[in-house]
């Protein structure tokens, strides 16, 4: 049995080396320039994960040896039985993150793909908030704020790629507590969560923006 060990934004990685290298041999004929992004692509990739066993480092360095689309592909489709899926989780652990929400309107559980997700979120347009569900210290923590499409592109704090924004607000706990004391944080972020997702590659702003908003 094929043990999952590569996470979403991990697969991510894995995917822009390959299409790096892929264009990288269309392009350059230079035998060392080869063989330099060759190696260098297997070592970015190795470097996203923190504890490989000697084979799992094997499997995912066999990138620098393919050369054509094909091969790429295929090693591709060969490491989605490894994929480590989103952990699961039930709409009753969802509602208990967002009490206060006692008509809540949560994504159909049964229409997501979890092996493909760094974190689950959606936008309810009514309230116009964006609520977010991810898994840190063991447990899942929640977050929510005020979302306010920008109809910009730029760059997302959670997955540092250049995509359409919205800039999300959330109220934070202030160290004396009072009505006229409201503290918030806000940046932006992809406004498509599920483009998002496809392009996270580091989970280290998107984990740091929860440890803030929580404190």
């Amino acid at each position: 049995m094929k043990t999952p060990f590569i996470r979403n934004h991990q697969f991510n990685t894995i995917k822009n080396q390959a299409e790096f290298l892929q264009k990288t041999l269309r392009s350059v004929a230079d035998q060392r320039v080869l063989e330099t992004v060759r190696f260098t692509a297997a070592a970015n990739i190795v470097e996203a994960f923190t504890d490989l066993t000697v084979d799992q480092q094997q499997m995912l360095e066999r990138i620098s040896t393919f050369e054509t689309a094909y091969d790429f592909q295929s090693y591709l489709n060969a490491l989605e039985p490894y994929l480590e899926p989103f952990p699961p989780i039930t709409l009753k652990q969802i509602q208990k993150l967002f009490p206060k929400h006692k008509k809540l309107k949560v994504p159909d559980l049964q229409a997501i793909d979890f092996r493909y997700l760094t974190y689950l979120s959606w936008v309810d347009i009514a309230a116009n908030k964006l609520f977010i569900v991810y898994p840190m210290d063991g447990k899942f923590v929640g977050i929510e704020g005020r979302i306010t499409p920008t109809h910009k592109k730029g760059y997302c704090l959670f997955c540092n790629r250049h995509h359409e924004l919205a800039f999300f607000t959330v109220r934070t706990r202030p160290a004396i507590a009072s009505p006229d004391n409201i503290a918030a944080i806000g940046h932006y972020v992809c406004m498509d969560n599920q483009e998002c997702n496809q392009s996270i590659t580091d989970t280290g702003a998107l984990e740091k923006f929860i440890y803030t908003v929580r404190k």
